[in-house]
């Protein structure tokens, strides 16, 4: 009976997601950009794990079993406004889904534009996302992962820092492909979500400042293939946004697809427990095999 249960044991973990590990983006101590104070990181626990004041930028990473591993992987960024980040709703949650599927993937707990945090604001949640692809990249073979299929994720505000390092990369921070739900995309004060604008970029930006983080207005045919989610009653993030940034890529001949739902609102994450919504990370799933072929 012992040695029944303990290949049970055996089986049932070769089909589970990892244990987590957590990783310092900047491992010396010397953050970019960072401001050294007394400010303390806060974690607060409700029905989401919603982190803000980040100090120290860090990835969580979930590998899969070399079993079911596809190569691929995925950073992901949790929504928030650029104000907390809704850590496990749009992180953790994720990744345990994508390590289901043989994906490995990557939290991204990235500092927010805290002007008491940094000297460049707007800059610090790309930077973190930049240095992020790049460890993913040095690792890749210590992780089982395919070197040129690592892509970006995001939701919300996380959706306009994916898409950030979508459209301001260099030679060795491109995402081989891109997830954008339910995303932030433009600054224009007429369909972008506010709260992020106004963390971003201050409640007073500039047209230069306002065009260099409207991200539609950035993609070029180097921009990397991308799978949008939106919902069209989303009343916080308004989902022309999406349709922006859409038109772009089709525009630039970037190989895209995208689920416009009529209804679910902002923030459903997995959409689990609504019908009209928990197919979409199946979608995302079969979208994600193509780019394999």
């Amino acid at each position: 009976m012992k040695t029944i249960f303990a290949l049970l044991f055996l089986i049932n973990a070769n089909y589970t997601y990892s244990q987590s590990m957590k990783i310092n983006l900047w491992p010396d101590g010397e953050i970019p950009l960072s401001i050294k104070n007394n400010i303390q990181e806060e974690a607060i626990n409700t029905d989401i794990v919603r982190i803000s004041k980040v100090q120290v930028p860090q990835i969580e990473v979930y590998i899969p079993n070399k079993r079911s591993a596809t190569g691929q992987a995925v950073i992901i960024c949790p929504g928030g406004g650029y104000g907390i980040l809704a850590y496990d709703w749009e992180g953790t949650d994720i990744a345990k889904f994508l390590n289901a599927k043989g994906i490995a993937a990557f939290v991204l707990k990235y500092r927010l534009p805290d002007p008491l945090s940094s000297t460049t604001p707007d800059q610090v949640p790309l930077i973190d996302a930049k240095q992020a692809m790049r460890i993913v990249h040095a690792r890749a073979s210590e992780w089982n992962i395919n070197p040129n299929k690592i892509g970006i994720m995001g939701f919300s505000a996380g959706g306009h820092l994916a898409s950030t390092a979508s459209t301001h990369f260099e030679e060795d921070t491109r995402p081989d492909f891109s997830i954008l739900i339910y995303p932030v995309i433009s600054m224009d004060k007429n369909i972008t979500h506010s709260g992020s604008r106004n963390n971003l970029i201050g409640k007073n930006p500039t047209d230069e400042m306002i065009k260099l983080y409207s991200n539609q207005l950035q993609v070029t045919a180097n921009t990397p293939p991308t799978f949008l989610i939106h919902a069209t009653d989303d009343d916080l993030v308004p989902v022309e946004n999406s349709l922006l940034y859409y038109q772009a890529l089709k525009k630039n001949k970037v190989p895209t697809e995208m689920h416009i739902y009529p209804k679910g609102g902002h923030g459903f994450g997995l959409g689990n427990g609504n019908k009209s919504l928990e197919s979409w990370p199946n979608l995302l799933i079969e979208w994600m095999s193509g780019l394999n072929k």
